[in-house]
């Protein structure tokens, strides 16, 4: 492909993927796979050019952008090479008109960067939210060792307070090595933040929304395959992704139980005041997750954060009816909004003046509320607050 026509697949893989924002449709990620299927043309260096003037685009607009072509317009004011593109040939994108606007730049719509340093996230710290994240992983001490997996990845280095994680450049290519499950692609942060739960052989644990599975694999991990572990959603789809990761791991402690929304603890009644932990990873923003999801910043609006902090207040007081007493539950969230973090478990502990925030003795993180909170800038993790919620 010529670099006019990388520059108009850009544009038009952009004009989807703006569309899909505003319409609560598919992520960036799927919507590029679709494209480059679609454009079995397209080489393997044609590929990644697409993809880093995609991903660039999105980085760089923190508004909402008109169009793939105004995005594109964003970058190519501070790209001349790339600007020179525009030039109207076979298969480019027209010239650029003298009165033709491009797209805003900025980190994030004006009311999220306002809610954002509500929360005391400064401008630094927001910027760094844009970066590029590297590839975490965690080996899986029920099928390998960090030893074995280095010797597979040999470019791997250990993370400091991890004993079983390992970082890699953005965007290596793991599949290959992964094998017999010796270990899950999953951000430090994340690992971290699961280690709030203190899980511990033979426990009794659930994973209210476990979602695809990665935090309940750490669990199941932690708690040497020796216990009970419940991990439910509300989503059908990927939820059935969690049983054949488990058997692939080498775990076979984990039940799958599909909860309907609204209605959770009548599916759960079964462990009323029975569970040591319960992990719970509430839908949310996402906001700490933009390094790996840029384009999130435009599917976010107030009216869908207040929704999910609707959500999130109802999971959390089902997740109190679990724990038996002397137990707890943790408050995750990938977002950096006290909204979601600070304030919710705060107004979590108002509602229910039995409970008390246990202290955290985490390998990373910082005071904030009545948990800790992970920053790329600070910690090198995807954004995180969590907070361990005890009951009397």
């Amino acid at each position: 492909m010529t670099p006019a026509a990388r520059t108009q697949a850009a544009i038009d893989l952009l004009d989807a993927i703006i569309l899909a924002a505003r319409d609560g449709g598919a992520s960036a990620d799927v919507l590029l796979a679709r494209g480059f299927a679609a454009r079995r043309y397209a080489g393997s260096k044609d590929r990644r050019a697409i993809r880093a003037l995609v991903y660039d685009a999105i980085r760089l607009c923190g508004e909402w952008p008109e169009s793939g072509r105004a995005a594109l317009l964003a970058l190519a004011a501070r790209d001349p090479a790339l600007a020179a593109t525009f030039d109207g040939s076979s298969y480019g994108p027209a010239p650029i008109a003298s009165d033709e606007r491009a797209a805003t730049a900025g980190i994030a719509p004006a009311w999220l960067m306002d809610a954002l340093a509500g929360s005391g996230i400064d401008a630094a710290q927001a910027t760094a939210l844009l970066d590029r994240a590297p590839l975490d992983l965690r080996v899986n001490p029920l099928r390998s060792s960090v030893a074995e997996v280095r010797a597979r990845l040999p470019d791997a280095q250990p993370i400091p307070g991890l004993p079983d994680a390992l970082r890699l450049p953005a965007d290596t290519a793991v599949e290959a090595a992964q094998g017999d499950g010796g270990f899950e692609v999953q951000d430090a942060g994340s690992q971290i933040v699961t280690l709030a739960a203190g899980a511990q052989p033979g426990m009794r644990v659930v994973d209210l929304c476990a979602g695809g599975g990665g935090k309940t694999l750490a669990l199941a991990a932690a708690m040497a395959n020796q216990g009970a572990l419940l991990a439910t959603d509300s989503d059908r789809a990927r939820l059935s992704r969690l049983l054949p990761r488990a058997q692939r791991a080498g775990v076979s402690i984990v039940e799958t139980r599909l909860l309907n929304p609204g209605r959770e603890a009548e599916a759960l009644a079964d462990w009323q005041g029975s569970a040591d932990i319960v992990l719970v990873d509430a839908p949310c923003s996402g906001t700490g997750t933009w390094r790996r999801n840029p384009e999130a910043r435009w599917r976010l609006t107030p009216m869908r954060l207040a929704k999910l902090v609707e959500t999130q207040a109802r999971l959390l007081d089902v997740a109190a009816t679990l724990v038996k007493p002397g137990g707890a539950f943790i408050h995750i969230v990938c977002s950096l909004l006290d909204a979601e973090g600070a304030d919710q478990a705060s107004g979590f502990l108002a509602r229910h003046p039995d409970w008390l925030a246990a202290p955290l003795a985490l390998p990373a993180g910082t005071p904030h509320g009545p948990g800790v909170r992970l920053t790329p800038l600070a910690h090198s993790t995807d954004g995180f607050f969590v907070a361990k919620l005890k009951r009397a």
